[in-house]
């Protein structure tokens, strides 16, 4: 196997700042970050890049052959990162410098706030992928996608009549409260992995692989700042890197789930369900109670490690139908203000400010004498009950 075909796609994105609050990057802080890559080019390091970004979230897509972790490429993407929010504190914008969580690398960017998808791969002859950006949600926006791309033959023919994808697809399912992850086959255990994903704030499809020959077929970045930091620093505006044709899902297949604008968690300060609204380029910025929670998709090939691109996959009038339901649906969901299931329900909420409004309040909240009297004692007796049931 040639290792001039071996070839690692990282894409790695932090919010270092944004102009008029959680809005937009500022071109010059691109530039700064561009200018960093552009160096590591000339010298070696990577083979190429492209600077983008959707919402206040700035993009590094790298390709080179150091492997996925590489400390080389983690310090590469936290130089410029660095060099981006250090203008964006000259230019005074919104929240600079906000997901970067620690002032000193070490060795690796997982932990310090940036979001990471990275894959290494064996060229094919001509090897097409998409990459996913998306702001104001968080990694479990791509579950209902990847189930669709990689598990539902309604959605991917492919599954169907395409011979090297009739097996089905391996997804690896991240817990992350608890740090594990557990594979499961598609479609033999495909109620067992909806069971799980269907749980997008704790069960996160974090890789796709071809279950014939174990190909990584998909990554999704799965850093969670809340979880991180312990409190509110921002929504985790996740990546994702999805490969197309030959053996994997058509291009169309791999796009044909965001024609659905499904609810996602984020939106405004991270505490809110939203429709998540393909765009393109031009349209990757947060405006209406900032979002709604936007994603784009740009396609390249790879040839060679060099990135042949992009095309902007969503800037396109058959989006347009989705693009109208979602703000239909954003209409629908902000009448309801501060109630749920606009509002996301209290195990999310505990990452926001709400803890300190119920701080605040503890001393003033009161018995109620029936419910102490009656209702309170006889939830104690089901639930003695139970537990003894349980220990026997």
């Amino acid at each position: 196997m040639s290792d001039e075909r071996r070839v690692t796609i990282s894409v790695i994105k932090a919010d270092i700042g944004s102009i008029a609050g959680h809005h937009k990057v500022h071109p010059d802080t691109m530039a700064a970050a561009a200018r960093v890559l552009a160096e590591a080019k000339r010298k070696g390091t990577i083979i190429d890049y492209y600077v983008t970004h959707v919402g206040d979230d700035l993009q590094l897509i790298m390709t080179h052959r150091k492997g996925v972790d590489s400390s080389d490429i983690h310090g590469l993407a936290w130089e410029a990162f660095k060099k981006a929010a250090e203008v964006a504190k000259e230019l005074g914008l919104y929240a600079a410098g906000q997901d970067l969580l620690s002032d000193a690398f070490s060795g690796n960017v997982r932990g310090l706030g940036p979001g990471v998808a990275e894959m290494e791969i064996v060229e094919r002859r001509s090897e097409p992928i998409v990459v996913f950006m998306a702001d104001k949600t968080e990694p479990g926006a791509f579950n209902l996608p990847l189930f669709k791309i990689f598990a539902d033959p309604f959605n991917t023919a492919g599954l169907v009549i395409d011979p090297r994808m009739h097996d089905g697809f391996k997804f690896e399912v991240l817990d992350l409260y608890e740090g594990k992850y557990v594979v499961l086959n598609s479609p033999e255990e495909m109620y067992d992995l909806l069971a799980l994903i269907g749980t997008p704030s704790r069960y996160v499809i974090k890789r796709v692989y071809r279950k014939s020959d174990d190909e990584i077929a998909a990554v999704v970045s799965s850093e969670r700042l809340n979880l991180i930091a312990g409190r509110y620093v921002g929504k985790d505006d996740p990546v994702a890197i999805v490969r197309a044709q030959s053996g994997f899902p058509a291009l169309g297949e791999i796009l044909e789930p965001f024609s659905f604008p499904h609810l996602v968690a984020g939106w405004m300060r991270g505490s809110h369900w939203g429709p998540l609204m393909p765009v393109g380029l031009r349209d990757a910025k947060c405006t209406r109670f900032d979002g709604p929670p936007r994603i784009i998709g740009l396609g390249f090939n790879i040839t060679k490690g060099r990135l042949i691109g992009p095309v902007d996959l969503f800037d396109d009038p058959a989006f347009d139908e989705t693009r109208r339901l979602a703000q239909q649906i954003a209409d629908y969901m902000r009448r309801h203000g501060p109630f749920m299931p606009h509002r996301l329900g209290p195990e999310e909420m505990e990452y926001t400010t709400l803890p300190q409004v119920l701080e605040k309040l503890k001393n003033r909240f009161t018995d109620a004498e029936y419910y102490t009297k009656y209702v309170h004692v006889k939830l104690r007796g089901v639930v003695k009950e139970a537990e003894s049931e349980a220990h026997d």
